[in-house]
């Protein structure tokens, strides 16, 4: 049986109490994570393979353990390549750098405003190089969410096409290589969904607003590990600067008793069945509904949106937009809520021409319009929380026992806090002590160098001295020679003049 490890909080398999989300968290802060890795699971899990959730530990001291564990690392990834998550992408770039399986990055994504200004440069520019270059040396190409997100690699020094490709989101193939989107027909008690971000534009929640005002029967789907604490204990409140955000159990939402948080996945799938309409600026709580075929619309406002809208074709419009739209109606006559279907299958197939690709094993080898999946069975098996409903909601004994639970999970969430941070901590004192060792090898080869460089200056500088020693004992000698050249050259001179007189003389006195 081979085993395969993946980021994640916890297996689609796993169910878990409220209680037991909010001592720890399994949803890395923010349900959306859900729906994609929910996706992973179902698509690469098969008879002869099993996979595991890693618990979001970046440890690189696990890396022996997961090498003589698993056979494969599998990292599912939001909008990672961002300011806040610099000391994640660096603990997971230590990692990856230790281990000796094949690691695989199956989606991530820049954060950056609707706008990105891909031409300046980003304070995590140099992380990203990093993680990305680490990832590459265990695989063979990395998978993105869109192509702003491909552009920014590209600007990196990194291939297109070589070193990664746009696949979108891991979610939207959770079921397969077909989309079918149900017909709409509102009416006034039709069950409706509605999302937004503590980020989300003021435009997003009045409009919301105006769509439970014409449509009562709605249901706000939180997504933050933040909004389960406010939906099950009554506080404390959400941070947000947008001045109409539900931040607390005093706002409509929470008020009327009309909040659902889901601790899983798959209750999350059946609302959205039952649910006539979806619309917000979750993306996945959107993407949530377009899999299980429920009509919906995105509000659009950053960079991570814009590109997996516009890749996937999902039916969407701009959060500044809104302003021109009195109402519902206005907005549908202006949105294709089939759109998504159009490119599903395209989108697809090249979703697993990737995996095929990274020669990742996956349930679609035989038939790529496979309907069922080996992980289905064991969901069946598998009793879920049909959803958190809000405090505000529950009967007097129910609150009662909410709130002597949740004195016991800030108890247990404050040590594990600490937990965490000092693990945290300790990271960056390993990577601070890494980098100065790295310096400090660099020093000593420096000097290394500069001590070999003086003593050959040395050594030069001695075979000069010698040369030029020898070379002036040359120069005597050769003075001296010439010297004795120049007195015998002489000499013989005035004996060859004394023979030559002696010579005329004898000639003379014949004469």
């Amino acid at each position: 049986m081979k085993k395969i490890l993946v980021r994640s909080g916890m297996r689609p398999i796993d169910s878990f109490s409220a209680e037991e989300i909010l001592t720890k968290d399994r949803t890395g802060y923010n349900n959306g994570n859900l729906a994609y890795q929910y996706s992973i699971f179902r698509t690469l899990w098969k008879e002869d393979v099993e996979l595991f959730s890693d618990g979001y530990f970046a440890n690189p001291n696990l890396a022996d353990e997961i090498n003589e564990t698993y056979d494969a690392y599998i990292i599912p990834l939001a909008d990672a390549f961002r300011e806040d998550f610099r000391w994640m992408l660096r603990a997971y770039t230590q990692l990856i750098k230790r281990l000796t399986i094949p690691v695989y990055v199956i989606g991530v994504g820049l954060r950056a405003p609707y706008e990105p200004k891909l031409g300046e440069d980003f304070i995590f520019d140099e992380d990203v190089k990093a993680f990305v270059s680490a990832v590459l040396e265990k695989s063979g190409q990395i998978g993105l969410r869109g192509e702003i997100t491909s552009e920014y690699l590209t600007k990196l020094g990194f291939k297109e096409g070589v070193d990664h490709r746009v696949i979108g989101c891991p979610s939207l193939y959770t079921f397969g290589r077909e989309l079918k989107i149900r017909s709409l027909d509102l009416h006034k008690n039709s069950p409706i969904a509605i999302n937004a971000s503590p980020v989300a534009l003021e435009t997003s929640i009045e409009f919301l607003n105006k769509v439970t005002a014409q449509y009562g029967n709605y249901n706000f789907i939180p997504q933050l590990y933040d909004e389960l604490f406010l939906t099950y204990a009554g506080g404390p409140g959400v941070v947000s600067d947008i001045s109409n955000y539900p931040t607390s159990i005093a706002s409509k939402y929470y008020q009327e008793g009309k909040v659902k948080y889901f601790t899983s996945m798959q209750a999350w799938l059946d609302e959205m069945k039952r649910t006539s309409f979806s619309i917000g600026s979750r993306l996945h709580g959107n993407v949530t509904a377009t899999i299980v075929g429920t009509p919906n619309i995105s509000f659009v406002q950053d960079a991570r949106m814009r590109e997996l809208a516009a890749y996937h074709q999902l039916p969407h419009v701009t959060a500044e937009a809104l302003t021109s739209f009195n109402n519902l109606e206005e907005l549908l006559e202006k949105v294709d809520i089939h759109s998504a279907e159009k490119v599903q299958a395209a989108n697809f197939d090249n979703y697993l021409d990737f995996l095929d690709y990274n020669k990742i094993d996956h349930i679609y080898k035989a038939d790529k319009n496979r309907k069922d999946a080996p992980m289905d069975s064991f969901l069946k098996d598998v009793e879920f929380s049909k959803g958190i409903v809000p405090i505000t909601a529950c009967s007097k004994e129910e609150i009662f026992q909410r709130l002597a639970q949740v004195t016991e999970i800030v108890k247990e969430k404050a040590v594990i806090k600490v937990d965490l941070e000092i693990n945290k901590r300790e990271q960056q004192i390993r990577t601070l002590k890494q980098n100065v060792s790295n310096e400090q090898r660099k020093l000593q080869v420096a000097e290394q160098k500069i001590i070999s460089t003086e003593a050959k200056n040395v050594e030069r500088d001695n075979q000069l001295e010698l040369s030029a020693q020898k070379l002036a004992k040359t120069t005597t000698e050769l003075q001296q020679k010439k010297k004795e050249a120049d007195y015998y050259k002489r000499t013989t001179e005035r004996k060859a003049a004394r023979m030559a007189l002696k010579v005329a003389d004898v000639f003379a006195k014949k004469n």
